[in-house]
């Protein structure tokens, strides 16, 4: 996966991390350090994976420590979606900017996707900013990806929401600075999948239970869901929600201003 091969999100970035802070909060942050990541030990055992894992991995965790500290200093709240393809984040997030917009609440989005701006297009014309942002062969955002993007947001944002690449995996273990990971569940993918992607539900401080309109036909067992979810994270807020019903949106969005006001 992404954190053993060492991909940065960029085609030309190899998080060569070499760090020379231009003076900019983190506008450009490259974390460009000169020690680069490519050990050029013609040996590809273990020892130099694992080497290479935490090189890449540290210098993400840099810059997303110094967006962290861009959005505090901003009062911005930073929430990260992560799901697999399919799972409704784009659907919900079209209700979400509806029902924010009419709340007041000044939004900006940033999208994840390999390639287009197929997303960000729907998402559009809602009352927030909106990014998309080309991984290309990469499974998931970067912090450096996202410190390239803040300068952009309007200066009134109070909720950024990053849609990242759907991917349960990778995008756990890049850090973007944000301020919570949610992870998305939607009805099709089955009540088994916090058993098989503990990592993701651990770290979400809220689980969106998605596409509860089509539960009753798939068969989807609601209670072995939530067992599930609470067996890998028992703190976790659990918010059921269909973006095509309108159900639970109400409840989402208020999840998201008590976010905001935290």
């Amino acid at each position: 996966m992404c954190k053993t091969c060492g991909c940065g999100g960029h085609d030309h970035d190899h998080v060569h991390p070499h760090d020379h802070d231009h003076g900019h909060v983190h506008d450009h942050d490259h974390v460009h350090d000169h020690d680069h990541v490519h050990d050029h030990e013609h040996e590809h055992g273990e020892g130099h994976r694992v080497v290479l894992e935490q090189a890449v991995l540290d210098a993400n965790d840099r810059i997303a420590e110094r967006n962290r500290g861009w959005f505090a200093g901003r009062g911005i709240t930073a929430l990260n979606l992560i799901s697999s393809p399919g799972s409704g984040k784009t659907s919900l997030l079209e209700r979400t900017l509806d029902g924010l917009a009419a709340a007041g609440v000044p939004t900006a989005v940033l999208v994840g996707d390999p390639y287009g701006e197929l997303d960000a297009d729907r998402l559009k014309g809602r009352g927030a900013y909106v990014k998309q942002i080309q991984v290309h062969e990469s499974c998931h955002l970067s912090a450096e990806q996202i410190a390239t993007e803040l300068p952009a947001l309007p200066a009134e944002t109070k909720l950024l929401l990053i849609e990242n690449v759907g991917n349960m995996v990778c995008p756990v273990a890049f850090d973007l600075g944000e301020a919570a990971k949610i992870a998305l569940l939607s009805t099709p993918e089955g009540e088994d999948k916090p058993l098989k992607y503990p990592a993701l539900f651990a770290a979400a401080a809220a689980v969106l239970l998605t596409k509860t309109d089509l539960a009753e036909v798939l068969g989807f067992r609601r209670d072995d869901a939530l067992r599930n979810i609470r067996r890998i994270n028992p703190e976790a807020a659990v918010l059921e929600l269909s973006s095509r019903t309108g159900e639970g949106l109400a409840a989402w969005i208020s999840y998201l201003k008590e976010k905001i006001n935290q």
